[in-house]
């Protein structure tokens, strides 16, 4: 059984880097956890959390709720910016 916070985690609504996370995950497990194998991955993983976390201060200030669009929303602002 998966934690709440585990579960939280896996929510494409909750975290905007599911993919990257996945990513990275199966590069190490194929990889037989060498990190230097996946540098690319975990520099995704990094350029993502930081961009989405860039979003989520921005509407805190700006007082937008939630805090951290959707993963609908997130779609959106992606394509909008090309």
């Amino acid at each position: 059984r998966m934690s709440r916070h585990a579960k939280k985690l896996r929510d494409h609504d909750i975290n905007p880097c599911l993919a990257e996370t996945d990513a990275t995950t199966k590069c190490m497990d194929d990889n037989n956890y060498k990190k230097d194998m996946c540098t690319d991955y975990f520099l995704r993983y990094k350029n993502c959390r930081k961009f989405w976390h860039g979003i989520m201060m921005q509407r805190k200030r700006n007082g937008v709720k939630p805090e951290m669009p959707s993963a609908e929303e997130r779609k959106k602002i992606l394509e909008s910016m090309g």
